[in-house]
């Protein structure tokens, strides 16, 4: 699809527009559907007939799906396909090693200064490469009151400073439990920073509304909003309309991208991606290596690669639109620079 193929726009108050879990509760809940949508013939894919990980893609998501393509990128990134079922040497269930870091239900805390709360285990739309596909979450539920064993682990912590909202999609919560979670955090006066991870931004953008940025507008600290784009033409007005609401509001928004075979696998596109994301008033943040999850490795691309099309990048960016090439290493300290396998 050319990047010149957008969306009309729409205006985040127009009157009679739908609430975002009625357009959520539209989305394609079948592989066959959505190929049927995009004008595919089933015969050219192999699907998987009883998946694991269960499918859930939004209208708007495969709006942007270019028609009859079966090798579409963002295709590639939701469909259901034979290889999952491979099971490969290094692939793991927890391949960010999360689950040992769970010092109460739902909190994580691998990183100096920061943990981050999984939320939910709710996602509008259901990438084949997640790394948390596997996750254990019916047992890291988030207590959302002051009593709660996440807000006294916090209290408890004067050296955490930064909360991070994960899942699932932390947006997936309702306006009243976030509100709720941001009276919470606001008792608690070394909280100075909220950031928010969500893939809801590019893939629903109903979601941000103005009431969900009053809600934010409560937290006493920095609000800083992390999206996940992994291509170009996951960009469109309609998006950026949601992006321009944020930024205007004095949020801060980065990305962070996943480089993914036969996805965005080319320097052209990711260069393509960073300039669009600072159309958008984002700037690239990351780049990470895929994370080994099981079913996932046919995503996967040798350090070789990866380190050829990142020297093409830098060739090719000015450092202001250069994301960082990372891999989360379980038991290291940060993000570990991946340059080489």
């Amino acid at each position: 699809m050319s990047s010149a193929t957008i969306s009309t726009p729409v205006s985040l108050a127009a009157p009679g527009r739908q609430h975002w879990k009625t357009v959520l509760a539209d989305s394609f809940r079948d592989p066959y559907e959505l190929l049927k949508y995009c004008g595919i013939d089933v015969s050219r894919v192999q699907l998987v007939s009883e998946h694991e990980f269960a499918f859930r893609v939004t209208r708007y998501f495969a709006s942007l799906i270019e028609k009859g393509n079966a090798q579409d990128p963002l295709l590639l990134q939701v469909l259901p396909g034979t290889q999952e079922l491979q099971r490969v040497e290094g692939y793991l269930q927890d391949a960010v090693g999360d689950i040992q870091f769970m010092r109460v239900p739902g909190l994580v805390h691998k990183y100096a200064g920061r943990v981050l709360l999984t939320l939910t285990g709710a996602c509008a739309i259901h990438c084949r490469y997640c790394f948390r596909r596997h996750f254990p979450y019916g047992e890291a539920r988030v207590g959302f009151d002051q009593g709660g064993q996440v807000m006294k682990y916090l209290a408890e912590h004067d050296d955490v400073n930064e909360v991070i909202l994960s899942g699932g999609d932390p947006l997936m919560v309702s306006d009243g439990k976030l509100a709720d979670l941001v009276a919470s955090l606001n008792r608690i006066p070394h909280i100075k920073t909220l950031r928010i991870h969500s893939r809801l931004l590019s893939v629903l953008p109903e979601r941000v509304t103005r009431d969900l940025v009053e809600v934010l507008q409560g937290f006493d600290g920095q609000v800083v909003m992390v999206t996940h784009i992994n291509h170009p033409n996951e960009i469109s007005e309609r998006n950026q309309a949601a992006f321009q609401l944020l930024s205007k509001t004095g949020y801060r928004l980065f990305n962070q991208s996943v480089l993914l075979k036969r996805v965005n696998d080319s320097a052209s596109t990711l260069v393509e991606l960073s300039n669009r994301l600072f159309e958008s008033h984002i700037t690239p943040y990351y780049l990470h290596r895929l994370d080994k999850v099981q079913g996932a490795a046919h995503f996967d691309l040798p350090g070789r690669e990866c380190a050829r099309i990142y020297a093409q990048l830098r060739s090719r960016l000015p450092g202001y639109l250069l994301p960082a090439m990372v891999q989360d290493i379980p038991g290291q300290p940060a993000k570990t620079p991946a340059i080489g396998d």
